[in-house]
Parts: structure tokens; C-alpha cells; sequence
């Protein structure tokens, strides 16, 4: 048996745990924890912001950002940047104790703590009727720490700690071993 939740429930989840990082107009950087967002094709990602928001001006004015993954590691500075406004904070990024960098391909900010960054040009802002500001970015560059490579040179998410969250429980969970092989086990099926 089944039980409805209607518009209560969660839609998917886990949900990535995205670092989001811009400058400001005195190249200060910023960076907030974005919970709806990922991929949404094969070069950009899109990411759900509400309007008042440091971050979304920072995007405005130059036209780049940056997406970093959280890993088990920078669990609390990630939910720390989440609470926290950059409107209301100043100088967020020095209290979480992350490391800015200047991303090579975008006038956004990396972050040493954070092995995978996504450096991303703005493509569109867009109101949604729903009220949300949609933000698509193309990709441009993936840069990743050698530490989370393998010995092909490819980055290895087993190496990486990355966590999700949990919007049903309101919990951060590390996401697992990897169970099969995309592409591969589907054929058990068509081969039958």
C-alpha cells in the first residue's frame, strides 16, 4: 500500500550539495549552498536561486560562477554558507574557513578544500512563474585537485567524500560504494 504526501513529500532526492562561488564588484569573493540544482546538459548546469541573494547579483554583474561539490570534509563550512547570507554577512568565506582561489577560466573563485570545480559562464537568469530565479550555466572548465584522480587521469568520486542531502530527514548523507556499471548492466536484461 501506498501513502499520498502531495506536494509535501520530497521529488528527488538524495539531493547534490552544491558550493556555489561568484566575486563581487571589489573581486571579494562569495560563495552559498545551493540544495536544487545540477546538470542539464552535456555543458551546462542549472541552479534554482531565490531572488535576494548576494550570490545571484555577484552572477549579474560578472557573468560567471563557479560550482564545487561538498564533500564529508567541508560538511560544516558547506551548511554554514548555506545559513548565513552574504547579504547579511560580511566576508562569509574567511568565517568558513575555505581557501578562495581564482578559477582559471572564469572571474569566479575556487576553493583549495573543494577537489572538483565546475567553472561556469552565466547563460540566462530566468523568473520562473513559480517565483524562483533559474540560473544556466555553460561549462567552460572542470578542474579537479590530482588528489581525487585516478591512474588514468579521470576524476574518481570514490576519492571525493562527496555527500547529498537528504530533504526528507534534513540530514547530510556521504554517498556510497558504487554498485554497478551505467551502460552495462541494463544489457543482462536486453540480452535475455
Amino acid at each position: 500500500m501506498r501513502k499520498n504526501f502531495g506536494t509535501k513529500g520530497m521529488f528527488t532526492a538524495p539531493l547534490p550539495v552544491l558550493l556555489v562561488g561568484t566575486y563581487d564588484e571589489n573581486g571579494v569573493p562569495n560563495v552559498m549552498n545551493v540544495a536544487w540544482g545540477g546538470q542539464c546538459s552535456e555543458h551546462h548546469v542549472a541552479l534554482n536561486l531565490g531572488h535576494e541573494r548576494k550570490t545571484l547579483q555577484n552572477m549579474r554583474l560578472k557573468k560567471a560562477f563557479t560550482v564545487m561539490f561538498a564533500t564529508q570534509e567541508t560538511m560544516v563550512a558547506a551548511d554554514y554558507l548555506g545559513i548565513v547570507s552574504g547579504l547579511k554577512v560580511e566576508d562569509k568565506v574567511a568565517k568558513s574557513g575555505l581557501t578562495p582561489i581564482p578559477a582559471e577560466m572564469v572571474d569566479a573563485p575556487a576553493f583549495e578544500q573543494l577537489p572538483v570545480t565546475l567553472e561556469c559562464r552565466l547563460a540566462s537568469i530566468r523568473e520562473e512563474k513559480t517565483g524562483e530565479i533559474r540560473v544556466t550555466g555553460e561549462v567552460v572548465n572542470l578542474s579537479a585537485d590530482e588528489s581525487v584522480l585516478n591512474e588514468k587521469g579521470r576524476v574518481d568520486f570514490d576519492k571525493m567524500h562527496l555527500i547529498c542531502f537528504d530533504e526528507a530527514t534534513l540530514k547530510y548523507r556521504i554517498i556510497g560504494e558504487a554498485v554497478g556499471n551505467a551502460f552495462v548492466e541494463g544489457n543482462k536484461i536486453r540480452k535475455a
